[in-house]
């Protein structure tokens, strides 16, 4: 499945506590939280290129799938990870003591997120 595309923040759980325990500050978790950003994905074989807008915060990740790449988090921080492939629709990555998996079925990308006991979930519409 080809997970191409651009794709507008509809929906968020636990927002703030998972930025809370990612370490981002007070001010900017206030700012992040009403924004409905964009996600724009280009996927080419195992090549994966992610730009992810959230008002004046852009986070640009390119990563061949399989493979161990850096990726910025969204305090800014660049971390060491190794993004796979799991069944045909869903791409799972962990660093830091974090699992994300994201997880496309037909026009929704749905983005789960666990740091601890906290599950931070976003879900995504193709636009």
């Amino acid at each position: 499945m080809n997970f191409t595309g651009k794709y507008q923040l509809q929906s968020q759980e636990n927002f703030e506590p998972f930025m809370k325990a990612m370490g981002l500050p007070e001010d900017l978790i206030q700012k992040g939280r009403d924004i409905k950003g964009i996600s724009e994905i280009v996927h080419n074989g195992n090549h994966v290129k992610l730009t992810l807008t959230y008002g004046p915060k852009v986070v640009h990740n390119e990563f061949t799938l399989g493979e161990e790449c850096e990726l910025e988090t969204m305090s800014g921080e660049k971390v060491k990870a190794v993004v796979k492939m799991e069944g045909d629709n869903k791409m799972v990555t962990s660093f830091k003591g974090m699992k994300s998996v994201t997880e496309l079925n037909g026009d929704t990308i749905t983005n789960t997120m666990t740091l601890g006991d906290i599950v931070y979930k976003r879900v995504s519409k193709r636009i």
